[in-house]
């Protein structure tokens, strides 16, 4: 699956390919509220942690056994429902939550950057660092139905781009340029689900979900 694999001006492996049509598939079935996406979500986590292992990202490696669990818990949630076992619907955070959203994400950054600097090989300790952190903020909102989910995927999607393009890593940046236009669509889709303007970010919105802050 690590074999060499030549798509028009660049070189990938099937490993690789296998995990970006997962991948996209997984955020197409979150843009449309399917439960199924996280069923996609655990097995393009572990083939990516595999990809992740080869190019010495282990900060993204180790990720995607966090979200490996947090995608569990998010099935779960997604099919439990809310307290009344409605289905659970799409909220925003309110100021307390986006305030936690970016201590949590500062914070997961100094951690992860410090431990990927001292204790691995990586060449990139602040930048996988940084978006590791961001992107395990993102999952967590995503599992509870939070608008701000998208809000964090097209800051972290953006950087990816730049930092799988040091990497080589050709298909999986265009990947994440994929995922950019659609988080756009995803954060356009849920807000309207939500009740709220288009254009607009979150707003206070009670209830929500994400595990971190309600």
């Amino acid at each position: 699956m690590n074999l060499p694999l030549h798509l028009a001006v660049f070189v990938t492996t099937p490993l690789e390919l296998l995990s970006f049509v997962l991948a996209v598939v997984t955020v197409w079935l979150n843009i449309r509220q399917s439960h199924w996406a996280w069923l996609f979500a655990i097995v393009s986590s572990a083939t990516y942690a595999m990809v992740f292992f080869g190019s010495r990202l282990y900060g993204d490696m180790g990720l995607q056994f966090v979200f490996i669990a947090v995608s569990i818990y998010g099935w779960r949630q997604w099919l439990r429902g809310d307290g009344h076992h409605a289905a659970l619907p799409v909220t925003a955070l309110d100021a307390r939550g986006r305030w936690l959203a970016v201590g949590g994400w500062f914070a997961g950054f100094v951690l992860l950057a410090m431990f990927l600097k001292t204790w691995t090989d990586t060449d990139v300790p602040h930048s996988d660092g940084f978006l590791t952190a961001g992107s395990l903020v993102g999952q967590l909102l995503l599992s509870r139905k939070k608008v701000e989910n998208w809000h964090v995927w097209i800051i972290v999607d953006v950087l990816y781009v730049g930092l799988y393009l040091h990497k080589n890593l050709m298909l999986t940046a265009i990947l994440y340029a994929i995922f950019v236009g659609m988080a756009i669509v995803g954060l356009r889709t849920w807000q309207q689900s939500a009740g709220m303007p288009t254009g607009g970010g979150g707003s206070d919105g009670g209830g929500g979900r994400r595990l971190v802050l309600e």
